[in-house]
């Protein structure tokens, strides 16, 4: 049975987040929930909520907040699926208009209930986005489709700023992290996506601290860079529950600045490494800076 660090070891003050609190705080509270929306700064317990919230910006998560996968790290509900709500998208753009944003990030929970996976709706949402602020950048943070390169089509013929899919963790851990996922299905969409797309920049993550080595964290950087991924996140899984996988390692700030230099110099156009940074962490400067350098 593997044991936490967190019952051996207090977490470190590199992990201290800052509270949720202040005026943008509620303003942004108070309009997801008028509007009837999901953010994955709530379903998902990102400890970055305080600072981004009040930077007036949040991740979206559409087509619900019950997935119908069961991964071991994260604490999105799991369940049956709600019905599929197409005022969603007009309701995201009402909101991302209210905050005034020029850099919008979308995700999802996986719907492999749906054929499309829910492509339609990533698809719908970036569109309703641009028609309500033209100069509206969107990312999207999408799930793997089940390996569906016509879903992924559809994402990006709505022509997105950025298309990330995260990886999470490292092939030998699959099994126990993301059930119902592939680690080479994975990597196939995000190089399917630079196929299809090459303009648009590619992006994926990984979780550090589930008992992946050194060695297999620059393995995967480096199958990234093979299908030419241009921006990647690297943070520390931090457990949400009892119930969730636990945290063998916490991995020093010094290790992730390590990590961000060796991911410089395989040729990613973006690094973003800490023990904090999630997905969606400085989003916009590392879609900025990706776009600014591509050749």
């Amino acid at each position: 049975m593997l044991v936490s660090i967190e019952r051996q070891t207090p977490r470190p003050a590199w992990l201290r987040a800052r509270a949720p609190g202040g005026d943008n705080c509620r303003e942004l509270e108070a309009l997801v929930e008028r509007l009837g929306l999901h953010t994955v700064c709530q379903s998902a317990a990102c400890p970055n909520l305080g600072e981004c919230w009040n930077h007036r910006t949040a991740t979206f998560m559409i087509l619900g907040n019950v997935c119908t996968r069961r991964c071991g790290f994260c604490a999105v509900r799991k369940g049956a699926p709600l019905a599929v709500d197409y005022g969603e998208p007009r309701r995201v753009a009402q909101a991302v208009a209210a905050l005034g944003l020029r850099y919008a990030v979308l995700t999802s929970v996986s719907r492999d209930d749906l054929q499309d996976g829910g492509a339609e709706l990533f698809a719908l949402t970036i569109r309703a986005i641009r028609e309500r602020l033209p100069l509206c950048r969107v990312e999207v943070l999408t799930p793997d489709f089940q390996g569906s390169h016509a879903a992924v089509d559809v994402v990006l013929e709505a022509a997105p700023d950025v298309f990330n899919h995260n990886l999470e963790t490292v092939p030998r851990l699959y099994r126990q992290v993301r059930l119902g996922a592939r680690y080479e299905r994975s990597l196939d969409i995000l190089a399917h996506a630079q196929r299809a797309r090459p303009r648009i920049p590619a992006k994926s993550g990984l979780m550090l601290g589930l008992g992946e080595t050194p060695e297999e964290v620059l393995g995967v950087m480096r199958d990234l860079r093979a299908q030419a991924v241009a921006i990647l996140t690297l943070g520390q899984y931090l457990r949400p529950s009892p119930k969730h996988l636990p945290v063998l390692r916490y991995i020093a700030p010094e290790e992730f600045a390590d990590l961000r230099q060796r991911g410089l110099e395989m040729g990613f156009r973006h690094v973003e490494a800490g023990p904090l940074v999630r997905s969606s962490y400085h989003a916009a400067e590392a879609g900025s800076r990706a776009q600014n350098t591509q050749i």
